[in-house]
């Protein structure tokens, strides 16, 4: 009956994980950092686990939620236990310069997760989580030499999904005062578009010598990538633990398929007029190079009487993001501002663990504050010189206990800045909720 029910398991989570890959990415409010390579990437931050903690992730682990920053977090899930993990956020958002200011909102599902156990030793997760996204507009005004203005729009929409499929192996059960030790992987497939556009308008009396013209590509990403990860328990006498949590990410080099269309049209209605590219009985296909970053996170953590938890996480890479190199000369859109450059992000959280057998409700509450600085979120070439922008963020949050079972309900609450109004800064509030069910489902009662 058990093999059964397992048997039963892994099919409803593959076919879970199989609809949730053919969700399309979800667009969010007016980002025009999101306009640089396949979009703004908004993780950890998206789960209220990781942004109740200020970021910090790679020691979290929980027999009642799903950790997908550390593959060998899945360890933690119990042997009759099915976990199901959703959650929300909303975000307001402001941007401002030296001049102006703009402010934004948007709320949408954060992601879908799930684990359950194969074997005591073999836990098993997956799902699906927003990877980036392309959400941008803006308008340009420019004086002419024969016309009084150019006026010119960018605009950009989409974004990309990231399905996974994890496991992790408990190496070591940790028995008495022993270390415990899990490792896992992810097998992660980034399906998705952007697509990105420029038009450009002539105004004035006489347009007789120029046309308005656009210039449309799309980016569509079918790629898959790996990564690795580990976490150590030890105990340090009868009061304190120590824990450890290292990730990687290889370096990976793929391709990405691009779609491009360079044309003139007549400004009141839109209608094609003239193909500038591709050029006559040529393809408007090519491909375009994506490159993953080698990144190495540690993660370590001390726990005092299974009560409180210091916290701080490391994160190293070549570059932050996904590096997009378009392969076609000339270039569609011309050079892009985006420099890639040494990315570093540091995190510490504080954590007052509740005890999920404690009689007073309250004493089974989680409470946790903490933040991060991100070093190099973002290079961009302007004016000559390369400018760096920092992002640093604070996050809070609540973990409570749902009725008298092991399912949690989350609240979080995080605020970052990233650049700097010499450029443009974005302050970004986000508010978090997430709902982790853990049920019994591989447990067979005695009595009925």
């Amino acid at each position: 009956m058990r093999h059964k029910t397992l048997r039963i398991g892994l099919i409803g989570l593959i076919g879970l994980i199989g609809l949730m890959g053919k969700a399309e990415a979800q667009n969010a409010f007016n980002m025009p950092f999101s306009q640089f390579g396949i979009g703004s990437s908004e993780q950890p931050f998206n789960l209220p686990m990781a942004t109740r903690m200020g970021g910090v992730v790679y020691t979290q682990a929980g027999n009642n939620y799903v950790n997908p920053f550390n593959p060998a977090s899945y360890g933690a899930i119990e042997r009759e236990s099915f976990v199901f993990d959703m959650g929300v956020n909303v975000q307001l958002s402001t941007l401002r310069d030296r001049s102006d200011k703009m402010f934004d909102s948007d709320g949408n599902l954060g992601y879908l997760l799930v684990a359950m156990p194969v074997t005591r030793w073999w836990k098993l997760a997956g799902g699906l989580m927003p990877y980036s996204t392309m959400d941008y507009e803006s308008v340009s005004l420019r004086p002419h030499a024969t016309y009084d203005t150019v006026k010119t729009i960018y605009d950009g929409t989409g974004g990309v999904n990231q399905v996974f499929l994890g496991s992790a192996f408990n190496i070591l059960q940790g028995k008495g005062k022993g270390p415990s030790l899990q490792v896992g992987f992810n097998v992660s497939y980034l399906t998705g578009k952007v697509e990105r556009a420029i038009s450009y308008h002539f105004q004035g009396n006489d347009t007789t010598y120029y046309m308005d013209s656009r210039r449309y590509k799309q980016t569509l990403l079918r790629n898959l990538t790996f990564d690795l990860g580990l976490q150590l328990r030890q105990p340090l006498g009868e009061r304190l633990t120590l824990g450890l949590g290292v990730v990687y990410k290889p370096y990976l080099d793929m391709d990405v398929k691009d779609k491009a269309l360079i044309y003139t049209y007549h400004l009141s209605d839109e209608s094609l007029v003239d193909t500038i590219f591709p050029a006559r009985g040529a393809d408007s296909d090519f491909e375009s190079r994506l490159e993953q970053p080698q990144t190495v996170g540690v993660g370590l953590s001390l726990e005092m009487d299974k009560r409180w938890r210091l916290a701080a996480d490391a994160t190293w890479s070549a570059w932050q993001g996904m590096k997009y190199t378009e392969c076609q000369e000339p270039s569609i859109f011309g050079n892009s501002a985006l420099r890639y450059g040494t990315f570093g992000n540091y995190a510490v959280a504080l954590e007052r663990m509740g005890n999920m057998d404690a009689s007073n409700y309250w004493g089974r509450i989680s409470w946790s504050i903490g933040g991060h600085l991100a070093h190099g979120a973002m290079r961009l070439a302007l004016g000559g010189e390369e400018l760096r922008l920092d992002e640093w963020g604070i996050g809070a949050g609540l973990t409570m206990p749902m009725r008298k079972g092991r399912s949690l309900l989350t609240l979080s609450a995080g605020y970052t800045s990233l650049g700097s109004t010499d450029v443009l800064q974005r302050n970004t509030l986000t508010f978090g909720i997430a709902v982790s069910s853990c049920e019994r489902w591989f447990f067979k009662r005695k009595y009925n």
